[in-house]
């Protein structure tokens, strides 16, 4: 029996959610449905995995005047990612009803593509605040008969600074309109979103004893800063997953990672925020297929992957907040699957892994490091298997009779050329490096404040910063976001590397860190505009 039927669902949208083999609601879906068809304005607070997409979706669906040749049903996500992705699942529910039309609008996909949707007079627009502000300002779009307004991961939308953005968007929008609004937290902003926005909300909000899902299994390791790469390698040789999703708090670290992975033989690759949207379409597209192991990312970036089937999560890096941690582990164990979600993490963090434990409401298991030994014997179980599945096949050729002939001609004894044999076949086995590990403990609070004002002041060395001096400027037509992206695709340099920016007519001043200066020496065989550019340092920018 389909209990979405006691929800007064239409027959359409029960037959699409039986097609997709959906027959009960979640808790959010229960509740939030039926005052979503009333008519009232709503505010849904869930977790991300909630079901919190088809809350509102079935009543946008259902309410759509579907002979409208006007933009009735707004919905308004952070990321491209995340639009995509209800975009996707909006479809699943209309796939039968060729009458209702839909566009999805995000930063990143060419004009011509979202305008050719625009033409088409879509009911539905789906999409993130700075290109529904951009084609409002082409005139492109318009939202004088929208009916139903959509704000998603409306927390994430004011952490990604769109606050500016969404109080343009809803001042555009009809007075008498219904407005749902999902979001994790209710933090100020959204209250005075709330306030300001919508009519008489009704609140609806699920909580979980625990934010981590129970069929996550939480470990952590401890270990020296120098040593967590060597640790990162241990785990991933040791547990053997198919698909791993490692998490850093920089873009930086992400391609120091993908680099040091690749060299390591591993398929990995990365996506941050200032890569280029091609470039992150083709990484996860090769990671859904399974053509990479390993995705090393950002939170920022990774917003709205939704993929099935990825065994692990690393948390690289400790997260900065602790919803961050949610989210994180939060890509595995999906529909509901198992998954294990690993933390490397310092001494030093011990305080924010509590914080972290005391929001979750979940105990993150402190466990032992595997030694050389334990990662030995998996990698020879995983030799054997992949002998054995290569004996048991049905390809059995006999190219090789001859020379197994004239081996065993040279001894009755088998074992010595069977050991070379497989040795020759295991011949890039690995060296581990030990892993240098500081204890935390609580008599050395002293000790932990003097590191901690110790990394502070290393802290705020590393962010120090120097000014360096461009031999070219408005002459050769440069730009400050020109400079950011060149030294980017071209050094490896990061934005969070650079300051301040002046450029004069045959000079350009830049505020870097110091630490990002050795990227510099390869800029002398690098052009930019068709010509050679050189740099040298000086002591303060110009007023």
């Amino acid at each position: 029996m389909n209990n979405f039927s006691n929800l007064k669902i239409n027959n359409d949208l029960l037959k699409s959610l039986e097609k997709l083999n959906i027959l009960e609601p979640t808790p959010i879906q229960e509740k939030s449905i039926p005052l979503l068809l009333e008519g009232n304005d709503v505010i849904g607070q869930a977790q991300t995995g909630t079901g919190k997409t088809f809350s509102y979706a079935i009543p946008l669906i259902q309410k759509l005047d579907i002979e409208s040749n006007f933009i009735e049903s707004l919905v308004i996500l952070p990321t491209r990612e995340l639009s995509i992705q209800v975009s996707n699942e909006i479809k699943k529910l209309i796939i039968d009803n060729k009458k209702i039309r839909l566009a999805t609008i995000y930063g990143g996909q060419s004009y011509e593509l979202q305008f050719k949707q625009l033409n088409k007079m879509p009911q539905i627009v789906i999409g993130t605040p700075g290109r529904i502000i951009d084609l409002m300002e082409k005139g492109k779009i318009s939202f004088k008969n929208v009916k139903y307004l959509v704000l998603d991961e409306a927390d994430e939308m004011l952490k990604m600074g769109f606050q500016d953005d969404l109080e343009k968007i809803l001042y555009e929008m009809p007075k008498f309109r219904q407005t749902a609004l999902f979001s994790a937290t209710i933090p100020p902003f959204i209250k005075s979103i709330v306030k300001k926005y919508m009519n008489d909300p009704k609140l609806v909000s699920i909580e979980s004893k625990t934010l981590s899902a129970a069929n996550i299994d939480e470990k952590i390791y401890y270990c020296m800063r120098d040593s967590k790469k060597d640790l990162l390698i241990r785990l991933i040789d040791y547990n053997q997953f198919n698909s791993i999703m490692i998490f850093t708090n920089t873009k930086a670290m992400v391609d120091e990672l993908v680099v040091f992975l690749q060299k390591n033989g591993y398929k990995a690759d990365g996506i941050h925020g200032d890569l280029k949207q091609n470039s992150r379409d083709r990484v996860m597209n090769s990671f859904r297929d399974s053509n990479l192991d390993i995705l090393v990312a950002t939170d920022v970036a990774a917003r709205g992957i939704d993929i099935e089937g990825i065994e692990c999560v690393i948390n690289y890096d400790v997260p900065n907040e602790n919803e961050l941690y949610v989210h994180r582990i939060g890509r595995t164990a999906r529909a509901g699957l198992s998954g294990v979600a690993l933390t490397i993490a310092t001494s030093k963090s011990k305080g924010k892994i509590e914080e972290i434990e005391k929001y979750t409401k979940r105990k993150i298991k402190e466990d032992k490091i595997p030694d050389i030994n334990d990662i030995d014997l998996v990698l020879k179980k995983k030799l054997y298997h992949k002998i054995l599945d290569n004996l048991n096949s049905l390809n059995y050729k006999h190219d090789y009779d001859e020379i197994i002939y004239k081996l065993a001609k040279i001894s009755t004894d088998p074992m010595p050329i069977l050991n070379t044999l497989i040795s020759m076949l295991d011949e890039n086995k690995k060296t581990y490096p030990e892993i240098l590990v500081k204890k935390y403990n609580n008599k050395d609070n002293k000790k932990t404040n003097k590191d901690s004002k110790k990394t502070k002041k290393d802290n705020i060395k590393s962010n120090e910063f120097v000014i360096i001096e461009l031999n070219k400027g408005k002459d050769l037509k440069l730009k400050p976001s020109m400079l950011v992206n060149f030294f980017h695709d071209e050094l490896k340099i990061h934005r969070e590397h650079f300051g301040k920016i002046i450029v004069e007519d045959n000079k350009t001043y830049i505020e870097i860190k110091k630490e990002a200066l050795r990227f510099l020496t390869s800029l002398k065989n690098k052009k930019i505009n068709n010509q050679k550019i050189s740099y040298k340092e000086i002591k303060k920018m110009p007023k």
